[in-house]
């Protein structure tokens, strides 16, 4: 035996699995094809939202609350800025449904936050360029992850607790044995009591066919533009923000380097062959959208794209996560399928996956995202 768990993936969430997991045993082992946070996976792109506030589902909310402390337990573990705290804007008409589903599920949740009319953002945040029947929902909480250094910050974490990391060691298959799971690479193979899927768009050739019928790799975009004035743009007076209004839908956040702002449109995930066969490359109709969205928005912007970049990720067919063991007795548990959305919450399905898969008893009121549903 090679081990008590293997963590296959170290992006998102394989990272904070293997970060929980060595708080819980001295004998995991961290499996990552590449390098961890390497710029060709989901964790590229710099920048991801973090908030709390989450239209539908509110079985999500518990997972939000674990991962907003466990973001700070990151911090004063490594000592690295990981979440700039800067709030969160939810943009939209006020008759809308996205608004009205927001508030709909952040008042079942009894989640902090604020409504404020367009007047109130328009004082507040200028920056938007608002139509006639926008409002915003304030969430204190929210702020802004910088993916490379939490994912670097996790599996350094891990290494401290004595957790070993194979870089460069891509796992060509998975096979169940008497005596665990063997882990195969190459011509090397490792046997461990517990494997933990965790690779993204790379999963789907470790998982059985009928989950393979029920995902899909899909090709995430981003962008970024020029502030004209930059200081507007900083996190201490840009909140991040989703707006779905009128037709148009876009998400971004403040400026980290002092002159760009992330502005990208909201919900465009095309599907693709494989993870590796992502395109990078915005085609003319994203970039057209992509700057007409922007002219209208944020007249604080220059309208023409100066950075743009896509990623894989791992889809499901109703776009919730695949948390949980194969079937009750199997010894392979996936963390993956998280639909574009699951960075802000990574630590809290990192911690969910990392004990239930070292045998702490499975957690309630978590159906909605185990593998079962979609049958065995």
């Amino acid at each position: 035996m090679d081990g008590r768990l293997a963590v296959i993936g170290l992006g998102s969430i394989g990272s904070m699995a293997l970060w929980q997991a060595s708080r819980l045993s001295d004998s995991v082992v961290g499996f990552e094809a590449q390098t961890p946070a390497h710029g060709r996976s989901a964790v590229g792109g710099d920048t991801r939202l973090f908030r709390m506030l989450y239209r539908g589902t509110p079985g999500l909310y518990p997972i939000l609350v674990k991962s907003r402390k466990l973001w700070t337990e990151l911090e004063e573990e490594t000592g690295l800025d990981v979440l700039s705290r800067c709030g969160g804007l939810f943009i939209g008409g006020g008759d809308g449904p996205y608004i009205s589903d927001l508030l709909e599920t952040t008042r079942a949740n009894r989640a902090n936050h604020e409504l404020l009319s367009r007047d109130a953002m328009a004082e507040r945040y200028p920056q938007h360029n608002l139509r006639p029947d926008d409002c915003a929902v304030y969430d204190p909480h929210a702020g802004v992850l910088r993916t490379d250094r939490a994912v670097t910050a996790a599996v350094s974490a891990a290494q401290a607790n004595g957790a070993t990391v194979l870089e460069n060691t891509p796992v060509d298959g998975l096979r169940t044995t008497a005596r665990g799971v063997e882990v195969r690479s190459g011509d090397r193979a490792w046997t461990f009591e517990q494997v933990v899927v965790a690779c993204g768009g790379w999963s789907r050739s470790l998982i059985p066919e009928n989950l393979r019928a029920n995902t899909e790799t899909r090709r995430l975009i981003l962008s970024w533009f020029l502030a004209k004035d930059p200081s507007e743009f900083s996190p201490n007076r840009f909140p991040v923000f989703i707006r779905i209004s009128g037709g148009r839908s876009m998400y971004g956040a403040p400026s980290i380097d002092g002159a760009t702002v992330k502005a990208t449109l909201e919900a465009r995930g095309a599907r693709t062959r494989t993870a590796s066969a992502v395109t990078r490359e915005l085609t003319a109709a994203e970039i057209s959208e992509t700057t007409e969205t922007v002219s209208e928005f944020f007249p604080g912007l220059y309208p023409n794209i100066v950075r743009s970049d896509a990623f894989p990720d791992l889809y499901t067919v109703d776009r919730r996560g695949l948390l949980g063991r194969l079937r009750e007795e199997s010894r392979i548990y996936l963390a993956t399928g998280f639909s574009g959305s699951g960075f802000k919450m990574a630590p809290g399905y990192g911690a969910i996956a990392a004990s239930e898969s070292l045998g702490e008893p499975p957690l309630d009121n978590l159906d909605f995202l185990r593998p079962r549903r979609f049958g065995s």
